[in-house]
């Protein structure tokens, strides 16, 4: 079996590099085409799942964890604190995350 071309902290790197861009063209093309900025965030999570890697957390609270929808806040979500805990609504799935704030 041949050896890779870069060793797996590389891969990680550039992975994780790429998401970035990935997040960043979500949220730049969002108001124009809101397909095309969902189907940036599922190439993100397939990014995270093949390196092996967790997603970032400025990352992982901008899209839905049950749609897997892109989320901006105003138009298809809304961001509320209730109780010492950070409640994001997804207006399309109608399902809410609960992020507990310290």
């Amino acid at each position: 079996m041949a050896r890779p071309l870069v060793s797996k902290k590389r891969q990680k790197e550039i992975a994780l590099e790429r998401i970035s861009i990935l997040f960043t063209q979500a949220k730049e093309v969002y108001s124009k085409n809101k397909g095309l900025a969902n189907r940036y965030v599922t190439l993100a999570r397939k990014l995270t799942m093949k390196a092996r890697i967790r997603m970032p957390r400025e990352h992982k609270r901008r899209y839905c964890k049950h749609c897997y929808k892109y989320l901006m806040p105003g138009d298809n979500s809304r961001i509320r604190t209730r109780d010492g805990k950070v409640v994001i609504s997804c207006f399309e799935c109608k399902k809410f995350t609960r992020i507990s704030v310290k």
